[in-house]
């Protein structure tokens, strides 16, 4: 067990290690954030959908942005599309489950958002026609991918893959950017006075 339990750990710093490694994972990085900041900074908001573990990294990337981070700070707008069961259940009867997440991006999506789809296979069909729905609406795709991206890349403006097989390991990974995009969108929008977090006008968030 110990022996099983070291060669894990191993595996996950490896993963990490590699994506260290590679010049453009961090550019890709940087551009996410980028594009994170824009959208906030332009009134507009976040959207996050994923299945199964990745609809937890959903939630949990959504509740860092609407909560806080690192710093006490006004609430940033992100919606995981993963949370309403009513709504999911009802598009997966009346629809098909394929369309749970396009069809809440439909209603919820609007030019300058920004879309992150998560999926450790690169092949979720759901995630594909939410990406698909987002771009015909003029918002930014973003998708946090495993393997070879798959064809959830072919949607995505800036497709964050990690090269692995591993899902655990991917899913380390995805959480890892996501908090990397949290600390590093907050820090960009807020300038860490404490005293005036709260009272700046910063954003123009409707």
């Amino acid at each position: 067990m110990r022996s099983l339990i070291e060669n894990q750990i191993k595996s996950s710093i490896e993963a990490k290690q590699r994506l260290l490694g590679d010049d453009n994972f961090i550019d890709s990085i940087q551009n996410i954030v980028n594009i994170v900041i824009k959208a906030y900074r332009s009134g507009n908001k976040v959207l996050i959908c994923g299945n199964g573990g990745s609809a937890a990294d959903s939630q949990h990337i959504a509740a860092e942005f609407v909560s806080k981070f690192k710093m006490d700070r006004n609430a940033l707008p992100a919606i995981a599309l993963t949370v309403n069961t009513s709504v999911l259940t009802s598009i997966g009867n009346d629809y098909d489950y394929k369309n749970i997440f396009e069809r809440q991006v439909e209603a919820f999506g609007k030019e300058g958002d920004v879309i992150i789809g998560i999926s450790t296979s690169g092949n979720s069909e759901n995630i594909s026609l939410a990406l698909k729905k987002a771009k015909a609406l003029g918002m930014t795709t973003i998708g946090f991918l495993g393997r070879d991206g798959g064809d959830n890349k072919n949607h995505c403006d800036v497709p964050m893959v990690v090269p692995s097989d591993d899902t655990p390991r991917i899913q380390e990974a995805h959480i890892m950017i996501g908090h990397i995009m949290c600390e590093l969108v907050e820090k960009e929008l807020f300038d860490g006075n404490t005293e005036n977090l709260l009272k700046r006008d910063y954003l123009r968030i409707s």
